[in-house]
Order: C-alpha cells, then structure tokens, then sequence
C-alpha cells in the first residue's frame, strides 16, 4: 500500500497536480522611476530577473511608477496606507523627505561584516553627498545607495559648430563663450524664422527646473541653493539672482526658445536638429548615442567663475514597516545591483548614467568602451566639481515654490528678484519649522 502511494504521489507531483517541496520565495515589489529615454525600464526588468535566477527564493517584481515625482507620491501614498514596500528606487533627493517621515533604515545597522562595509564605502562621495546624513558626533549613517545616478552636462552638435565656422573640439567654457556660440549657432531662415536656436536649457515645472537653475549657481564658486542639512535655502542669494538672470538673457538674445522649453522634448529637439546645444542629464547619453545622425560631443557646463554641476538621479531605499526577511532579502538584492563592478559597469554602458563605483571603470568592457567613446568620461570626470543636488525637507512643496518662481522669471511674468524673493519667504515659511 505505501508503495502504491509512493507511486500515486510521484505521478501526481509530475503531472503538476502537488506542488513542489520547495522553500517559499520572498516576493518583493519595488517602485521604480524613468526620466530618460533609452529604455532604463527593461534594462532594470531584466536585471530583476537575472537576480531571480541566481537567488531563486527572492523575486523582485519591479513596478514602473512614472517619473521622480509621480515614484515619490505613489511610495509614500502606499506607506500612508499601510501598504509600505520594502524597497523603492526613489530620488535621491527624498533623503530629508522620508527621513522625517520615521520610515527609513539606514545601512550602517544592516552591514554586520568587513564585506558590507567595504561595499558601503566603495561608492564616489559627490554621489553620496545626497545619500547619508550628519550625525551629532560628526559620523555619518547612509540611508541611500547609489543607483541611477548623474551630473547634467552640455551636449552640442560637432557638424553645426563646423558650419559656423566654430572648432568642433572645443566647446565653451565659460558663460560668456556660452553666449556667443549660442548667439553663433542660431540659425533663422531668409524670413527671419528661427530653424535652429543655439542652446536649450529647461525650464518647465513638469520637468527639473530647480536643478537646471543649480547649474548656474554652482558654476559661481559652488554657491549652492540650499544649506547641507536641508532647513534653509538661498533663493534669494545674489548669486542665484545672477544665474537665473543669466539663463533669461539667453533667452532675451533670441539664442534660447522663449517661455519653458520642456525636459522632455529637449533631447528630441536636440536630435532633430532644432537646437545646437542643450544642457540635460548623462543619463541620456546612450539614447543621444544611438539615435544622433550627426557628430556630436559632450563637455563639463561652462563656467561663470568656477566649473561645477549638481549631481542627480535615483537611490536605493530600505522602509521599516515590513517583515525582516523581506528587509534582508532587499538588502542582498542592492549589494547585487550595485556592488559588482561588471555589472555596474554594465549598466552604465547601457544607458549613460555614471558608473556609481571607481572600480567600474577599471573594468576591461568599461575601458574598451571609453577608448572607443570617450563621451562616456565627461560625467565621470566632472565629479571633481559636483555638488548636492538640491534636497530639503518637505521636498515636493519647496520645489514647487521654486520651480514656479523660475517659471514666472523665464515667461517674463516677474523679475529675477521679485520672484525669487517671493519664493525665500515662502520657502522659510515651511522649513522653519525643521530648523
């Protein structure tokens, strides 16, 4: 009898019909953002699957969530009812947001061996300034890790800079040169109709206003908008005066699109022709890559007194509020994403963003592939002049109030310092209360 019962349940296990004696797989959703072109999605979908295979009792399903803005709404939405994921890939500029919101672990109390904490301190600092907070005894603990990460930097078109007779090797470097390649490079036709502007730098509020404007104030000695521990800015700063005042007057001398050029037609303007030099992120550099039917080059932003550049992008965060196996389990699943120089290395081959790890590039694919695109180094390099991205608490409502003053400033609504005064006190309004 047991041994027909043997039978029976071998024929029954094989038909599909008894499930398995396997442990259970640990199931973890991960909200996840886009905000390039290039298709980032399916390479991260992918990556989530090669990790399954490797480490069949955890299955990441990742959960595309829209851009930076719509990710940061939909995680703390399903946190606010009870539905907290264990890990996202949010902006790193959530840090202060979600930090006040009690629901963060840091990673200093999650790594336990010399391994894990060669990992957390193998990472560049520039990015790592918008990934850990100061402690009280002057320590750090870091409750970010490193993804998707970024500096803008400029793009131009090497054929249009030879029709004007400009060097395709050299772009400018300083804002004045900026403004007269720009002014060069227009093009309008016999009835005066612009074909061509000379450069394009965002504006819009759908996109990243506020970091684009950084690029103004960072290039004046490293002037930042906002204080290292995320309660005041300095919106009103003469410096920041100067720089939005400079990015309207590209605008004013008809080099620059009037009203908001969008962040999400400007590489598309690019590509086409429409603009011979734009300001945007790394992170599309493989999409310009593949899809430019002409000689293009890349190069650090130009400078008002110094060089300098915000970084950007997305960081891995842990939430509390969840059982501690899928804690572990999202753990082990960042140190694969990001702990592995190949992969990384990998990973910014494919779409453009900074290999987050020096060692990446000591890699022989990464090598080979700077030799043959050296494009691939401008982001890298410009680390030496990157600073926070901007981050403050309450996130979401002080960015608001700042990409609506360069709004107003850039269609000609209000003055630089009218606007950005405005915004000061309604800024300070907020953040004093985490002062």
């Amino acid at each position: 009898m047991k041994k027909m019962l043997a039978i029976l349940l071998t024929l029954l296990f094989v038909l599909g019909m008894v499930p398995a004696m396997a442990e259970d797989v640990i199931e973890l959703d991960m909200y996840f953002p886009v905000s390039v072109g290039g298709g980032p999605d399916a390479l991260i979908t992918a990556l989530c699957e090669e990790f399954h295979a490797e480490n069949p009792g955890i299955k990441v399903n990742p959960v595309y969530a829209g851009s930076y803005a719509d990710t940061r709404t939909k995680v703390i939405a399903a946190i606010q009812a009870g539905n907290t994921p264990a890990i996202a890939l949010m902006f790193s500029i959530d840090l202060y947001q979600l930090f006040s919101m009690g629901v963060l672990y840091n990673y200093n109390d999650l790594c336990t061996t010399e391994e894990d904490l060669a990992w957390l301190n193998g990472f560049y600092p520039g990015f790592m300034e918008n990934s850990r907070l100061p402690q009280p005894d002057g320590s750090f603990l870091t409750y970010g890790i490193p993804w998707q990460r970024s500096t803008i930097i400029m793009y131009y078109n090497k054929d249009a800079f030879a029709e004007v007779g400009l060097d395709p090797n050299a772009p400018p470097t300083t804002w004045q040169e900026l403004e007269d390649y720009a002014v060069k490079l227009t093009k309008k036709d016999a009835a005066g109709n612009v074909e061509r502007y000379g450069i394009q730098i965002p504006s819009d509020k759908a996109g990243y206003a506020y970091w684009m404007l950084q690029t103004f104030t960072l290039t004046q000695d490293g002037q930042n908008l906002m204080s290292s521990d995320g309660t005041e800015v300095f919106f009103n700063h003469e410096k920041t005066i100067k720089g939005i005042e400079f990015w309207k007057h590209l605008t004013d001398i008809g080099a620059q699109a009037p009203g908001t050029p969008k962040w999400s037609t400007t590489v598309s303007d690019f590509l086409e022709g429409k603009v011979a030099m734009m300001y945007h992120t790394t992170g599309n550099l493989t999409n310009v890559r593949k899809n430019a039917t002409f000689e293009f080059g890349t190069s650090r932003l130009a400078a008002g007194t110094s060089y300098g550049s915000p970084t950007g992008g997305g960081n891995f965060y842990l939430f509390k509020g969840v059982p501690e196996e899928q804690t572990q389990a999202a753990f082990q699943f960042i140190k694969w994403m990001t702990g592995n120089p190949e992969r990384v290395a990998q990973w910014s081959i494919d779409t453009g963003y900074v290999a987050t790890r020096p060692e990446a590039y000591e890699t022989q694919r990464m090598i080979e592939y700077t030799e043959s695109f050296p494009s691939a180094l401008t982001a890298r390099d410009q680390l030496e002049y990157a600073y926070a991205e901007f981050s403050v608490y309450d996130q979401g409502n002080v960015q608001d109030i700042l990409d609506t003053a360069i709004e107003e400033v850039m269609t000609g609504q209000k003055g630089a310092a009218d606007a950005l005064n405005a915004a000061q006190a309604q800024a300070d309004a907020i953040l004093m209360d985490y002062r």
